[in-house]
């Protein structure tokens, strides 16, 4: 009997080592890792620049708390500040505190601009945020909900997608819009053609604050360092975390200048933004700001689209559609075919992926991927199928 709190139902694997795009087992056996501890491991395992930047750190400091400054902090605020839409950097340890840190921004302006009415955030149906008491209910699903009651309050969802309703949930209690460029959890959903501009309009018209959550659409997973760069819309406000560490436990709020309200007392973290966690978060921008590095993520992107949107022609009693952007993409599966039935399927082949709502599975590799990678992914992916396939039965 285990002490652990049973809050997760992992697979029956436990990995010992990571090459690159692949997991070991104790036994040896290898995996091939399109998961990457999901939308985590943007450099794959072991990456020798990330090894040695952690290495390196680890022999001189590991911690001292913001009462004193971290270098690290300052080099890598600015190079994120110089290579995004942002002003500030506030660095915590996770994407929920960043999403946390993000809200509290948002009633901050608001409260400092003579509006501290304005506290409700408007987020999106199906969105995925954080665990925390205030993220569940910025969500809003029940499933995240049920036991935590009573939600917190400030929070309104409306469709994804869907200017019209965005416009009408608007109240004089409105504070931010809140929204995810790619939601991943909710199923792998692309903003529409036009929508992200839209809600930069909306905000600017009712003096509303725009804030994406980038913590798994960011650090290059959609071919941009953040996937709101593709409708170019500049946000007051961009909550990241996940690839930004590559495994390493690392968030951040990135906001414009006009957003950056959160002054000493406001906020603040015990292990955020650590000498540890800046080494490796500045070999990650390393790689993901090398020429060509974002290029070869959109290649490698589409050669995984093309190839799942062959998937779905070819096995249409399996696969629904195919979905997303870069190295963010999903696979829906009909009714009758469970996910994460076939996502055992797939483990059991050596290929694995994550499960996500709508019936949907993730596949969101290493941003080092080569295009070998995704030939073999989508052979595991199809002898899978083919045992589902009525047409074949």
């Amino acid at each position: 009997m285990s002490a652990l709190m049973p809050t997760y139902a992992p697979a029956d694997l436990a990995f010992v080592k990571g090459e690159g795009v692949y997991l070991y087992t104790d036994d040896g056996r290898r995996f091939l890792d399109f998961c990457a501890g999901i939308a985590v491991s943007c450099m794959g395992h072991a990456h020798p620049h990330l090894v040695e930047a952690l290495k390196s750190q680890a022999e001189k400091l590991w911690h001292v708390s913001n009462l004193y400054i971290i270098p690290g902090q300052i080099e890598l605020a600015n190079r994120l500040a110089a290579a995004s839409f942002a002003d500030r950097v506030f660095f915590s340890n996770s994407g929920a505190e960043a999403l946390e840190g993000a809200i509290k921004i948002a009633r901050k302006y608001q409260k400092d601009h003579g509006h501290p009415e304005r506290y409700r955030v408007i987020a999106c149906e199906n969105a995925f945020h954080g665990r925390t008491l205030a993220t569940i209910a910025a969500a809003g699903q029940a499933k995240l909900l049920e036991g935590f009651t009573p939600v917190v309050d400030g929070f309104d969802q409306v469709a994804f997608g869907n200017l019209n309703e965005m416009r009408a949930a608007i109240t004089d209690e409105t504070a931010a819009i809140l929204v995810e460029p790619v939601q991943g959890e909710g199923g792998l959903r692309e903003a529409p053609e036009g929508y992200l501009q839209g809600l930069r309009d909306i905000c600017d018209e009712f003096g509303l604050l725009l804030m994406f959550d980038e913590v798994q659409c960011g650090m290059g997973r959609t071919g941009k360092l953040f996937a709101h760069e593709w409708a170019n819309v500049i946000p007051d406000v961009v909550a990241t975390a996940k690839g930004i560490g590559g495994g390493f436990p690392l968030g951040a709020i990135l906001t414009t200048e006009k957003a950056a309200v959160l002054g000493v007392g406001n906020h603040g973290t015990t292990y955020g933004g650590n000498p540890l966690a800046m080494a490796v978060g500045g070999a990650v921008l390393d790689e993901l700001l090398k020429d060509g590095f974002l290029d070869h993520v959109v290649h490698v992107g589409h050669t995984l689209s093309q190839g799942l949107q062959a998937l779905v022609r070819k096995y249409p009693t399996v696969f629904v559609a195919a979905r997303g952007q870069g190295l963010m993409q999903g696979l829906k599966l009909v009714d009758s075919i469970v996910n994460r039935e076939f996502k055992t399927e797939l483990e059991a082949e050596g290929l694995l992926l994550a499960p996500a709502g709508d019936n949907v599975l993730r596949l969101l590799p290493p941003l080092i991927i080569e295009d070998s990678h995704v030939a073999e992914a989508l052979a595991i992916l199809e002898t899978v199928a083919a045992r589902h396939d009525l047409g074949h039965v």
